[in-house]
């Protein structure tokens, strides 16, 4: 066979086996997309919830209570002090010095979180150093104006009585104004009082925050009647 018909018939030999290799790369970039899309629909389906349905939940933070304690002043930093044991960071707004004993008020939040089962999970934080006083008198005065207690009536939801053996328990459930409901342990006395109302009278102490006072956190204190 001639050199020049020898070269053509290798030369289409190679045109073929591109054109081949091409096919077959083609199918093999195919197969590899359409497994990374089936994966990624796979994860995107799987667990939680979704636009459409699922497990929903609601979360707020907020304020839970106040406290007071007295705190030396340790180390002065720029225009803020430490507050001795624990070495919480607070403005100098006292122009106090090293040594002072100060009174300090504290704050502490909660997290609550209602699923769509009705159910309230609380997550309370750690005590925070919020405003320092010279005197108890004095953060006790600012402190009755974040904590207030007031009678009130709320709903009543119902009663009702466990039974274990020869013992039983009765409780009361109310509607607080903030929008949770208490469960509350009654007397036999208390059961037969208000098992046929809707409302009933209370006390309740209004957490209010400090930066936002009309956020306020409702808790039951004790009955009014």
């Amino acid at each position: 066979m001639s050199r020049p018909a020898m070269n053509s018939r290798y030369g289409s030999g190679k045109k073929r086996s591109r054109v081949m290799i091409g096919i077959f790369s083609a199918l093999a970039l195919l197969l590899v997309f359409g497994l990374i899309g089936a994966c990624s629909d796979k994860k995107n389906t799987s667990g939680g919830a979704t636009a459409s349905g699922g497990a929903t939940t609601e979360s707020s933070v907020v304020p839970w209570d106040y406290k007071i304690e007295q705190a030396k002043v340790g180390d002065l930093i720029g225009g803020d002090m430490t507050l001795l044991p624990n070495n919480d960071m607070l403005p100098n707004d006292g122009n106090f010095a090293t040594g002072d004993q100060v009174w300090v008020l504290s704050f502490m939040t909660a997290e609550m979180k209602t699923g769509d089962d009705g159910k309230n999970d609380v997550k309370l934080s750690g005590w925070t150093p919020l405003k320092t006083f010279k005197t108890e008198s004095a953060a006790k005065t600012d402190m009755s104006q974040l904590k207030t207690e007031i009678q009130t009536e709320v709903d009543l939801i119902g009663v009702y009585k466990t039974q274990y053996g020869d013992k039983h328990r009765d409780f009361a459930v109310v509607s607080m104004p903030s929008g949770h409901k208490v469960k509350q342990p009654i007397s036999d006395e208390r059961y037969t009082a208000i098992k046929d109302k809707k409302r009933v009278k209370i006390v309740l102490e209004e957490v209010h925050d400090f930066s936002n006072y009309d956020l306020a956190m409702s808790k039951f204190r004790g009955w009014a009647e």
